[in-house]
């Protein structure tokens, strides 16, 4: 008889490709790990790794059994979701991954009505980038994600999940309020070009808001010149705020941080797209499903409409 926990283990390993990626996910030791697939094996009675170098390969036989292990996780799932439908309160833990933004920016008035409606209901949270998370939810690391998305740079996309959009983000150049930076350069910028001059910060390299950013500089003639960079939005503020750098922020990260900057509208008024995803296999669990009416609820979000859009914050004084 094959055990379902050690089909699992085969299930990560043919997900995340090493045994110590496989350990760390599930919080395991590497070598409890080894012993746990070396018995599925002797259960299967068939051969279900091959060492290829210093990786192991999953065989015919193994990628047989991940397949049905998926189908096997579903039914687990769906079945757990039909029983915590009879019951009388919502209760239970979601595992919810959102990224920076959404954290400091819609989720305080959702966990604090959540806390409120069902009390009996516990929300996890963490911080994750989308494309992680979007590959956590998934593999059933998360319960329901919270992702964003830059326009011709779309998150991953997995057939397990059911995505819907959340609400469309505007983003704008933001510059310090006129007169704060102490440089006149600042203060007569009213296109893009004009920031062509000045010193900008950006997400790392590889970050998809990064590369966005560059290309909507080059097509307005210029190469911009990246003198900061750094993950936190919260630093991005701050150092345009103070007048050191000119940046390309959404409307959530310029209204979570409650500035007064200044913005001026992009050529096409361009935006991300915020969603939440959940597995296919979970769309009836009443806790999840909980969390994810109460964020699309909120004001300003979309249930599924693709033409709602973020109003502008009264406190930004936008140049159109």
């Amino acid at each position: 008889m094959l055990e379902l926990r050690r089909l699992r283990l085969l299930r990560e390993l043919s997900i995340r490709g090493t045994i110590a990626e496989v350990a760390d996910s599930l919080r395991y030791s590497p070598s409890s790990v080894s012993q746990q697939l070396s018995q599925l094996e002797a259960e299967a009675g068939v051969p279900l790794l091959r060492r290829t170098g210093r990786t192991l390969k999953l065989t015919a036989q193994a990628q047989l059994l991940v397949a049905h292990t998926e189908t096997l996780l579903e039914a687990m799932e769906q079945a757990e979701a039909d029983l915590a439908g009879t019951m009388s309160t919502v209760a239970g833990t979601v595992r919810l991954a959102v990224f920076q933004t959404a954290m400091l920016a819609l989720m305080p008035p959702v966990l604090r009505e959540l806390r409120e409606k069902y009390p009996e209901l516990r929300v996890e949270m963490s911080q994750q980038e989308p494309a992680d998370a979007l590959q956590e939810t998934s593999s059933r690391s998360f319960d329901l994600v919270v992702a964003e998305q830059y326009s011709g740079h779309s998150a991953p996309h997995y057939a397990s999940l059911d995505r819907r959009m959340l609400t469309h983000d505007p983003i704008r150049l933001a510059l310090p309020a006129r007169g704060a930076a102490g440089n006149e350069d600042f203060d007569r910028v009213t296109l893009l070009e004009h920031a062509a001059t000045l010193p900008w910060v950006v997400e790392p390299d590889g970050a998809a808001s990064r590369h966005w950013a560059l290309q909507a500089c080059r097509l307005a003639g210029f190469e911009p010149d990246l003198r900061y960079e750094t993950a936190d939005l919260q630093a991005h503020v701050e150092l345009v705020q103070t007048g050191n750098a000119v940046a390309m922020l959404p409307d959530l990260v310029l209204r979570s941080n409650h500035s007064a900057l200044r913005t001026v509208d992009l050529p096409g008024t361009p935006a991300r797209t915020i969603f939440t995803a959940m597995r296919h296999s979970s769309t009836k669990s009443p806790g999840i499903q909980a969390v994810r009416n109460m964020l699309h609820a909120q004001p300003g979000m979309s249930d599924a409409d693709d033409s709602v859009i973020l109003a502008t914050p009264k406190d930004f004084d936008t140049v159109d």
